[in-house]
């Protein structure tokens, strides 16, 4: 890997998400070396993909160069790679790029999405965890409008214009609340002569409620928003397959639809090499002490969402979302720190700041610990949190723009097939 010898113990960190970052901020202007490895050469601020999918932001706005970030730190070093496996009695690990011993390992490697074994829904449906399977969706939204135009088939020309999201979530309630607001604002200017009304958005939770994890009033409050903007909402209905053209439920109801976005669920993505004990096999979570330590191993860490730890609070583990991967990410780099100089490490407790989800256009809902709310102040409250969390001046300034024209104009400028998505076998474009 081309990494200089040092006096300094080695850190090494294995992605560059949320806890990742925050992990290699909190050990700046240390005597340490760092090393961030990730398979990809930036970070993503991962709670805007939907707009890229949407075409309301470009994609680059919402990634920053993990380089950039530490071209003046010291003893930091990046490198573009994927760990394949962790040698724990070498101290070592192994990547595409070649091997690399660690005096201390951070995994940190995220999450992806949790199929639960739905090898067709694996297949045929998009998932939306990187920038670019959200360039996917948007290439494979614009082409099946640009396909319902060539078809006399009505009931194809429906499956074309029928999308299916699958997860009651914030990804799922904000993913539908945008392409609502798509299909009354902006769509109908752009294909004058297809009736859009034929258009449908589903969404398909398996519970009897969307956003479980927050309150009463924010769920009630997020469907009745959804419904005002013509989301149809089936609750206590659950997936069962997907063959590419007709989703098959537990209940009377199927859907025949091209696309079919899964956001029903995500897993830790671990990395190899460790013993299977400290992993948690369904959710694919390594087991973590209160330090964030591996069970078993002194010098192996995991934070994020590929951390699973358990207290009487959170029985399975912390929520999988950026406020406790860059909590834990923080606390981690500290106990580190005051590991080297033998001071007494702190347990991790997570503090709750709330959670909150957009709907759309002066729609949102935000639960604080002490205060719940919803609407317009809502949504002024979501846009300056999202904002204020982008790393990145040219980021945050480039995103508030886009918000304030597409306020003004009521538009989504990046509507573009810039790499064409559908299959060779069907109607698609050339490049």
């Amino acid at each position: 890997m081309n990494i200089p010898q040092t006096s300094f113990p080695r850190v090494v960190i294995i992605g560059g998400g949320f806890a990742g970052l925050a992990a290699a901020k909190g050990l700046e202007e240390q005597e340490l070396q760092v090393v961030l490895i990730d398979k990809h050469n930036y970070h993503t601020f991962q709670p805007l993909l939907y707009q890229v999918a949407t075409g309301g932001l470009e994609p680059d706005s919402i990634a920053f160069p993990l380089r950039k970030r530490f071209n003046d730190v010291e003893n930091y070093y990046f490198r573009l790679a994927e760990v394949t496996n962790v040698n724990s009695e070498k101290n070592e690990i192994e990547t595409t790029i070649g091997s690399l011993e660690y005096d201390h390992l951070i995994i940190a490697t995220g999450s992806t999405t949790n199929f639960f074994g739905n090898k067709n829904v694996e297949k045929f449906a998009m998932e939306m965890k990187s920038i670019p399977q959200s360039l996917n969706i948007r290439s494979l939204i614009l082409e099946n409008f640009e396909e319902a135009l060539l078809t006399s088939d009505l009931e194809e020309r429906k499956a074309l214009m029928n999308f299916v999201i699958v997860g009651g979530g914030p990804t799922g309630v904000e993913l539908a609340g945008a392409l609502a607001e798509m299909k009354k604002g902006i769509l109908p200017k752009d294909y004058p002569d297809l009736d859009i009304r034929l258009m449908k958005i589903n969404l398909i939770q398996s519970s009897g409620e969307i956003l479980k994890g927050m309150s009463d009033k924010a769920s009630e409050k997020a469907e009745d928003f959804l419904v005002k903007l013509g989301v149809d909402v089936w609750k206590n209905l659950r997936v069962l397959d997907y063959d590419g053209k007709m989703v098959t439920t537990n209940g009377e109801d199927h859907f025949r639809a091209e696309t079919v976005i899964w956001a029903a669920g995500v897993k830790g993505e671990s990395v190899s090499g460790l013993q299977n004990e400290c992993l948690i096999e369904r959710a694919n979570r390594f087991k973590v002490d209160e330090f964030n330590s591996v069970i078993g191993y002194k010098n192996v860490y995991a934070i994020g969402d590929v951390a699973c730890m358990k207290s009487e609070k959170y029985p399975y583990g912390h929520p999988m979302m950026a406020q406790p991967a860059i909590q834990q990410g923080r606390l981690l780099a500290k106990n580190i720190i005051l590991g080297l100089k033998g001071k007494t490490q702190k347990e991790f407790e997570y503090n709750d700041k709330g959670s909150m989800a957009t709907i759309g256009r002066n729609k949102a809902v935000v639960d604080l610990p002490k205060w719940k709310f919803q609407g317009v102040f809502a949504w002024f409250v979501w846009m300056f949190v999202h904002l204020f969390s982008l790393i990145g001046f040219r980021n945050k300034a480039i995103v508030f723009m886009n918000w304030v024209y597409n306020y003004i104009r009521f538009d989504r400028e990046t509507r573009l097939i810039i790499r064409p998505y559908k299959n060779k076998n069907k109607h698609s474009f050339k490049e």
